[in-house]
């Protein structure tokens, strides 16, 4: 098995198997990279590597290999609090408190930290005691957007794993594998925007429909310049509440500014998208992208629902 799970990044899987074929692995990683570009899928190799008692590391089959893929591993710690914006500093110690109990059933403790680039100043500077003088069995993954999150303090304790972008022969097999239904028009657009990572081309395509009825009206009748049917759209909501109006305004937002792009000849996995770009003058969409986070605004400072869906119809 070893890291073949992650797609492309060749030289840097071939830098970490040599270190997991020779035993020269470091005991701390930060793993950066957007979102999508398969941070979280490398750490989970890593780990596993970590605990592995096959070959080669991971093979992905041996007990150990199995807990930490399947996530049961009872000595590969997430380290996380995801009702906070930012990882607080009581998450952290309690983690540096959990690591330095030895290991349950094998050679490593890995601390998987998923959000560092969210530690807080004092949550960093408390990860940083631990990581200047760390037991012997213990690992740090730390994944982050970018090195700049972190202190430079430890970023100096850390071995650095970019991630990069998949080439075009990598990722297109990988997309038709994954949406074997999608036209290549659909794959070519989520290519495109997604900067080469798997991850952000997965999402787009999972993501890539309209999911509100009112909102596949507004686009055939906006495309169509047919004032009544946008009277009809906007009527229908003139009563909603605020909490049911946001959600049809966001996914508004989104289909118009998929619809500017799509006039400025970028691709969009968005078929009413198109079909309003080929309809609508760019100076039009860029007024409508306006007009429509205006009413955001509006539907969050208390404006009447009845206010805002009259005000759009009127001005758009």
């Amino acid at each position: 098995m070893g890291l073949e799970q992650l797609l492309g990044n060749e030289a840097l899987k071939e830098r970490l198997t040599e270190g997991l074929r020779s035993g020269r692995m470091s005991h701390s990683y930060l793993l950066t990279g957007p979102e999508g570009s398969g941070k979280r899928t490398l750490a989970r190799l890593l780990a596993a590597a970590m605990e592995c008692r096959g070959t080669p590391r991971p093979c992905g089959v041996c007990p150990a290999c199995r807990k930490v893929l399947s996530g049961n591993h009872p000595d590969v710690i997430t380290v996380d609090d995801p009702d906070h914006k930012q990882v607080p500093v009581d998450c952290i110690r309690a983690a540096r408190s959990e690591l330095f109990i030895r290991p349950n059933e094998g050679e490593k403790k890995v601390l998987l930290i998923p959000r560092a680039g969210d530690m807080n100043p004092a949550a960093q500077n408390a990860l940083l005691k631990v990581l200047e003088e760390p037991p012997s069995y213990g690992v740090f993954l730390l994944l982050a957007p970018s090195p700049e999150a972190l202190l430079p303090t430890i970023r100096s304790r850390c071995a650095h794993l970019r991630l990069s972008p998949l080439p075009r022969a990598v990722l297109e097999p990988a997309l038709r594998q994954r949406f074997p239904d999608r036209s290549a028009a659909d794959l070519e657009a989520a290519m495109g925007r997604s900067g080469g990572f798997l991850g952000q081309a997965v999402t787009l395509l999972e993501g890539s429909g309209l999911q509100l009825p009112q909102v596949e009206q507004f686009a055939a009748a906006y495309a169509a310049h047919d004032t009544l049917g946008l009277a009809m759209v906007f009527g229908s909501m003139d009563k909603y509440k605020r909490n049911q109006l946001a959600p049809v305004l966001e996914e508004l937002q989104r289909l118009l500014a998929q619809s500017l792009l799509a006039r400025r000849g970028c691709p969009t996995l968005l078929p009413q998208a198109r079909a309003i770009a080929e309809q609508r003058t760019a100076p039009e969409l860029l007024a409508a992208c306006r007009l429509v986070q205006e009413a955001l605004d509006d539907c969050w400072a208390n404006v009447g629902v009845g206010n805002i869906c009259a005000g759009l119809l009127a001005r758009l």
